[in-house]
């Protein structure tokens, strides 16, 4: 459920802000259009939103930006105290993509941006599942993140990177649970969701699912 990874953004913490910004040559292509990928995933949002992988605080901003009422999901202590020194109202709460404390209300949202990866394909199948009843009809899943079109896309980008030297981003590309388009589309259908993706930056992918309304 990812919280197998929260010392590693303890420790990240402080230099998130470093990383996203471009300042880390290794990982440069993998954020590269980060404020406009945060904005997309904003706007995309509507009404009441919920965001998993707070981080920093990022994403946050934007929301809040656009109008919309959040509620935070975070894992990792140092991240929600960096957050919430920028944000003293936010409703912020200690949890993960599964397991996290009830909500007061249903919400029409549900975002996240480079951190879905963190779970398996079995449970991003569950967290799709759980939203489901967690979102209002018509409500929608809007996440950016690192995935492939297919294995095949996978194998190259390892190969590119390993070609540029990127010992530290390749190893995350194989330790992490990074998975494809094709493995996407079938949990979000699977679990009642209509889904489109649109490519970002060369590893980055936005995916927009919409709860399909039951007559």
């Amino acid at each position: 459920m990812g919280r197998e990874f929260i010392p590693l953004f303890d420790d990240w913490a402080e230099f998130y802000e470093d990383t996203v910004s471009g300042y880390d040559q290794e990982y440069k292509e993998v954020f590269e259009h980060y404020d406009s990928i945060l904005e997309t995933v904003a706007l995309k949002s509507k009404g009441r939103v919920v965001e998993f992988g707070v981080g920093t605080g990022n994403l946050t901003a934007k929301l809040i930006e656009a109008g919309r009422k959040v509620y935070g999901i975070e894992p990792s202590s140092m991240m929600r105290e960096k957050t919430k020194s920028r944000f003293m109202n936010l409703p912020l709460y200690d949890g993960d993509f599964i397991n996290f404390p009830d909500l007061p209300e249903r919400v029409d949202s549900i975002v996240s941006t480079y951190a879905f990866h963190h779970l398996t394909d079995e449970e991003k199948n569950t967290a799709i599942n759980l939203y489901a009843s967690l979102l209002n009809e018509g409500g929608k899943i809007v996440f950016a993140d690192t995935a492939f079109i297919n294995e095949e896309d996978r194998l190259e980008r390892q190969r590119i990177v390993k070609e540029q030297g990127y010992e530290n981003l390749l190893e995350d590309l194989q330790r992490e649970f990074y998975t494809t388009l094709e493995v996407l589309k079938g949990i979000f259908q699977k679990n009642g969701f209509q889904v489109s993706f649109e490519k970002m930056n060369s590893f980055v992918w936005l995916m927009e699912a919409v709860k399909i309304t039951k007559n």
